[in-house]
């Protein structure tokens, strides 16, 4: 099937829902009307959705504690859930944490390497982000090894230590689940914590060093829940450049004025607010503060999203769906996706234009998934 042509749909464009043809041959959107015609009369079809930061595929890799143990068939099962929800590129955020079990240095060695083996034998692009916290000093000399080798292009720091109980000498939440998940006495966690703690004033030295080589290597990198101006610009100068998450609008509005990439989680904008009682989605939104919308933990929320903001009349299609596909795809520096344009990969997701539902995603041409009676139009019954 590397040559169709879908016709009598309502088709996303740049400037908003047309009915002429889409046609696409071995996997490129093109110009000229070629292949076999498939009447999509009751769909919209769209650009597939770009979601530039999940980490809901834990679950899948990880569904008990030592359950899992061959992680190519989580990443199926991964794919499954984001094929179903129209998401054609992927990016994989694992963590190398403090927390340890599905965020330690351990299980993260088994998930890049399995999505570096296993991704190019999937339909969907599945890419890897490392998030990595900000004051694991001691591995910071392996980070960019350890980036060649597990051939990840995209980092984000993050910084989820609870400061203010560990300076008040205090046990921070659930500090006992974290220590048994980390395979460490309570103690021996709360130990762990309170040292990391108290080198604090290396970090920032240490991160510009970091930082500095990565990008070197050509590596993209952002910053995760900016609350400041001073914290924003701290990372800038380090030449990182997306703001993943700002949690005030200051933040982000600091980020934008600098030229920096904002990404914003689709179930802040789904729920209506942060449930952390961060800045709102749809208030930055609102106010210009956002180039792209991401999956964050819930990968049916970036569609949900964009209608959302369409419905209410926030964003028109082509703006709302811009958050989704091509904004993602330009922080990637994915030129090649994003839009149904001709010369653009067949990346494509098509809604049943009754309900808003996943009827089928096509990744360069190909089915990731087909659900449904509209397997009727492209097979016959």
């Amino acid at each position: 099937m590397s040559s169709l042509r879908l016709t009598g749909a309502d088709i996303l464009g740049p400037n908003g829902l047309h009915r002429d043809p889409l046609s696409f041959d071995d996997g490129v959107i093109t110009d000229d009307p070629v292949g076999r015609e498939i009447d999509l009369v009751g769909y919209i079809v769209l650009p597939g959705i770009v979601d530039l930061h999940g980490d809901g595929f834990e679950r899948h890799l990880a569904p008990r504690r030592g359950a899992m143990k061959q992680m190519a068939e989580g990443l199926v099962a991964v794919e499954a859930e984001l094929a179903a929800n129209g998401i054609t590129t992927a990016v994989l955020a694992q963590f190398v944490s403090w927390e340890g079990g599905v965020r330690g240095l351990e299980f993260a060695d088994q998930v890049f390497q399995a999505i570096r083996d296993t991704a190019r034998q999937l339909v969907t692009d599945l890419r890897a982000q490392l998030r990595l916290e900000t004051h694991m000093l001691d591995i910071y000399r392996d980070v960019p090894a350890l980036v060649d080798e597990w051939a990840v292009g995209y980092v984000v720091f993050n910084d989820h230590l609870p400061h203010d109980r560990l300076a008040q000498g205090k046990h921070p939440p659930r500090m006992v689940g974290q220590a048994l998940k980390a395979g460490r006495s309570p103690e021996a966690h709360f130990a762990f914590l309170q040292e990391m703690h108290a080198r604090t004033p290396e970090v920032p030295a240490a991160l510009d060093i970091l930082c500095k080589e990565l990008a070197g290597k050509g590596v993209t990198m952002g910053s995760h829940d900016d609350a400041t101006a001073e914290t924003r610009s701290a990372w800038r100068a380090r030449g990182v450049r997306i703001a993943e998450f700002p949690e005030t609008q200051v933040a982000a509005e600091a980020a934008r004025d600098a030229g920096d990439h904002v990404v914003l989680g689709s179930p802040n904008v789904v729920r209506g607010g942060s449930h952390k009682g961060n800045a709102s989605a749809i208030d930055l939104i609102s106010f210009g503060l956002c180039d792209a919308i991401a999956s964050d933990y819930h990968y049916p929320s970036p569609r949900r999203a964009a209608l959302m903001l369409q419905q209410t009349g926030l964003r028109n299609w082509t703006e709302a769906w811009h958050l989704v596909s091509s904004g993602p795809a330009d922080v990637l520096g994915l030129t090649d996706r994003g839009t149904l344009t001709p010369g653009k990969r067949a990346d494509i997701v098509i809604l049943d234009a009754q309900t808003n539902q996943v009827a089928a995603t096509l990744v360069k041409g190909r089915f990731s998934y087909l659900s449904g009676d509209i397997a009727n139009r492209f097979f016959g019954p």
